[in-house]
């Protein structure tokens, strides 16, 4: 479900529940949304199965399709924080999800040192060195980002830290517009954070992986460190 209408009503109707529109114990009707929203049968049961399946709905036999709560809400699902991050609760997820990474990345980093095999070593010093050379290109600069944290979660030896690489991804993707410029301290920390797991240096790795996320943190309304393009004038 990435493209054309059963994509479309997805984001329509996870949009309209994650931002409250759709209050918890709402009734989805399978006819009543077929009408509202031009689709077919089909697309509308997919729509509801996919919802279901991240936790926004629960479909009962005789009560139909009911809209529930955020207890509910597998809030790690990447769709989940595409949306909250694009809605009123904004501030509030960013919030959170920059606790999640401080309290795992750091950590995630120091396992990486010590669980390291030369292949993946490598790795991440051939991404280190990719963000370094792309620093012109925002776009690409970005992929390789994403990659390089990817990478760093996965190599940690943790399943449930590797598990966590889709949200990872999509909170840098989707954290605010692409950079103009990234900027030099943060492509220097990730350098630190190669070179650290390369060596072995578990509690190198974790001081310059937490002076990463530090620096996100302490600028919420930039993607590392960078400076955001302006916005276009109108």
């Amino acid at each position: 479900m990435t493209s054309g209408l059963p994509a479309q009503l997805l984001a329509t109707l996870g949009t309209a529940i994650v931002n409250g529109d759709l209050s918890p114990g709402a009734v989805l009707r399978t006819g009543e949304v077929e009408r509202a929203h031009g689709v077919s049968r089909t697309v509308v049961r997919e729509t509801l199965r996919v919802l279901e399946s991240i936790g926004l709905v629960s479909s009962r036999r005789r009560v139909g399709i009911t809209v529930l709560g955020r207890d509910a809400w597998n809030l790690l699902d990447p769709l989940v924080i595409r949306w909250r991050l694009a809605g009123p609760h904004r501030a509030e997820q960013l919030r959170s999800l920059t606790a999640l990474r401080a309290a795992v990345e750091p950590m995630a980093a120091r396992l990486a040192a010590h669980a390291a095999t030369p292949d993946s070593a490598a790795e991440l010093t051939r991404l280190a060195v990719s963000l370094r050379a792309s620093t012109h290109d925002p776009g690409v600069f970005l992929g390789h980002d994403i990659a390089f944290h990817q990478q760093v979660l996965a190599m940690s030896g943790n399943e449930m830290f590797a598990q966590l690489t889709d949200a990872v991804a999509e909170v840098l993707t989707h954290h605010n517009p692409l950079p103009s410029r990234p900027d030099a301290t943060a492509v220097d920390l990730h350098w630190r954070v190669a070179a650290c797991v390369a060596h072995g240096d578990g509690p190198g790795a974790e001081t310059a992986m937490r002076a990463i996320v530090d620096q996100v943190g302490a600028e919420p309304g930039e993607l590392l460190g960078a400076t955001p393009q302006p916005p276009p004038s109108r």
